[in-house]
């Protein structure tokens, strides 16, 4: 495979930092990217190129960008993997909180999009990955703002593939199940702070626990299948359009599918242990 120069963001920790060490480990040129570089001495380490940036803030976007143009003739591949999840009932969450996981799952990825893809397509080639969730297919109780955030990364992403296809650019998208991170414990100190008082306390309780309980920490898969499907989107020929990978991803997609609207909602309120 040829060299190449990739982007990761996000990349401090959990699913970023394993795609970081995968793609370095292929051979390519790797920048991670996060707005804290404190945790990620051991990346530059490894010969990693650490980067400060705020995917909400489009001044820092395109430093980060000007930058890596300047030093490698610019990204080859863009991994859009920053972002995280804010649960809570639509009613109690504030508009602000909602705007911003927004701005981090949505508007970053695609600030940092329309930044690279210049270069992109002057070359005739390039690959943008956008880290989704089976999230962005399915949906669960109390996680309104976030699964509106992957629906939409999930919408830009295939209109991307339809516009960016003439230029030699292709767009993928994984998907992740469950995955072993930090996510789970804070979704849940998220939730209790939102919704556990008032009318949505007993849902926000046992959606809570469903999310940081030993059965869900059981249920889960390393941050690495994430990276090697991140490796794949990257270095297959031809890749394909979406990757799904990780605990629950695959057999919960197929069922939203197939199943009837009510059924599936039944089978998530089940899933997560809601009182009826």
């Amino acid at each position: 495979m040829p060299t190449k120069t990739v982007l990761v963001t996000g990349a401090s920790s959990g699913i970023g930092e394993a795609t970081a060490v995968k793609l370095q480990a292929l051979g390519c040129t790797v920048y991670a990217a996060a707005r804290r570089t404190g945790r990620m001495a051991h990346l530059a380490n490894r010969g990693i190129r650490v980067l400060e940036l705020d995917v909400t803030d489009p001044t820092s976007c395109r430093a980060a960008v000007d930058r890596i143009t300047e030093e490698a003739d610019g990204v080859d591949v863009l991994v859009n993997n920053a972002g995280y999840g804010s649960y809570g009932a639509v009613e109690d969450v504030p508009l602000r909180e909602a705007r911003d996981q927004f701005a981090v799952n949505v508007f970053g990825a695609a600030e940092l999009i329309r930044l690279v893809l210049p270069r992109m397509r002057e070359r005739h080639s390039g690959r943008i990955v956008n880290i989704s969730s089976m999230g962005g297919r399915i949906h669960t109780p109390l996680g309104g703002w976030h699964h509106a955030t992957k629906f939409a990364l999930e919408g830009l992403s295939d209109c991307l593939r339809l516009e960016l296809k003439p230029f030699g650019i292709d767009v993928v998208l994984v998907e992740p199940g469950s995955i072993r991170t930090e996510w789970g414990g804070i979704a849940a100190s998220k939730l209790r702070e939102t919704s556990g008082q008032g009318p949505y306390a007993r849902q926000a309780v046992a959606m809570a626990m469903t999310l940081e309980g030993e059965a869900n920490a059981r249920f889960t898969s390393p941050p690495s299948v994430v990276a090697d499907a991140v490796a794949r989107a990257v270095t297959d020929r031809r890749p394909r359009t979406r990757y799904v990978v990780g605990a629950g991803a695959r057999p919960l997609i197929l069922l939203r599918t197939f199943l009837p609207d009510r059924a599936s909602d039944t089978l998530m309120r089940v899933g997560s242990r809601l009182p009826r």
